[in-house]
């Protein structure tokens, strides 16, 4: 599984070159921010708002944007010096540590268990997750989603070889869902939440008393180390973003909307299964997040026996 997560993740990078390119030059006499984020989250409502540039701006920064489909390839791009920080959910990590990837853990929203959930079509005969034994399921490969399906199976009794993964990105994983190519899908809000709303999905589990589903802020080593006051701006930054979305869903539903490219109703949905209270690392997550690495080391799903508290910058540090 290594080799296919450090292919597919190649091959995404290789396949942004164009949009990176010149990334990590100057714009005149400003140096540049590179931030990788996904169709949905704090950062995406972090661009839209527009309030971290001129912060940056005053102190002789610009800001690069990149969108990424999903976790390890913003992972590799940060691996590869393309980007300097962005946001996954709590299994890329794991994997990119493995990978040995120079990144670094540097806050996290709690755990947000209703978003994310293993979905059937709405007239699927399939009850419960003990049901997907021999049948099809799509999920992108090395994502929370992955991992959600790996314990929800765990639980159910049911071995991962006795199901057959359909290893796909979210936009294709849809596709195929809506067309009956795939009998289940494995996947986050705010996919979860659309699939809900325009197809008429059922949940067969979400994350509750399985996974815990925590967004992670990542950065590199060398961006922690020669830009602290710049990265402590960002994260203030998205503090502030994270307290206006807590206070006001509906809004925050409306701005997002035009850039996500799903309606509001959907969006709010999704937002109200959010978590809210961008954290410093502490010791609690990352016993959580161990235990995370040591399963996957157990299933042999990556090669090593990683201790996530290496590459934590935990408060204060």
């Amino acid at each position: 599984m290594m080799r296919w997560f450090k292919k597919v993740i190649a091959v995404a990078v290789l396949s942004m070159s164009t949009a990176l390119a010149g990334v990590g030059a100057t714009y005149g006499q400003d140096k540049v921010v590179r931030i990788g984020y996904q169709k949905y989250g704090k950062l995406v409502l972090l661009k839209s708002k527009g309030t971290l540039e001129p912060r940056l701006k005053a102190l002789g920064y610009d800001v690069k944007w990149t969108e990424f489909q999903f976790g390890p390839p913003l992972l590799e791009a940060i691996n590869v010096g393309a980007i300097d920080f962005g946001n996954t959910g709590e299994t890329p990590p794991v994997f990119a540590q493995a990978a040995g990837a120079p990144i670094r853990y540097v806050a996290y929203e709690p755990p947000a268990q209703k978003g994310e959930a293993i979905l059937v079509q709405k007239d699927s005969p399939l009850k419960s997750v003990a049901d997907l034994k021999g049948k099809k399921v799509a999920v992108a490969k090395g994502s929370n989603a992955h991992y959600l399906l790996v314990k929800a199976l765990e639980k159910a009794g049911i071995k991962y070889e006795d199901i057959t993964p359909v290893y796909l990105a979210p936009a294709d994983a849809r596709a195929a869902f809506e067309t009956g190519a795939v009998d289940a899908w494995s996947i986050w809000d705010p996919y979860q939440s659309a699939a809900e709303t325009t197809l008429g999905a059922k949940t067969l589990t979400d994350a509750t008393g399985l996974v815990p589903n925590t967004q992670f802020y990542l950065s590199s080593q060398k961006f922690i180390e020669t830009e602290p006051k710049v990265l402590d701006t960002v994260l203030d930054e998205l503090r502030g973003v994270d307290a206006w979305a807590q206070a006001d869903i509906h809004a925050v539903a409306e701005q997002l909307s035009p850039s996500v490219g799903l309606p509001a109703p959907v969006l709010e949905v999704a937002l109200k299964r959010q978590s809210y209270g961008i954290k410093p690392i502490d010791d609690q997550v990352l016993v959580d997040q161990q235990k995370l690495a040591d399963t996957l080391y157990r299933l042999k799903l990556v090669p090593i026996q990683v201790r996530v508290s290496d590459i934590a910058r935990k408060s204060g540090s």
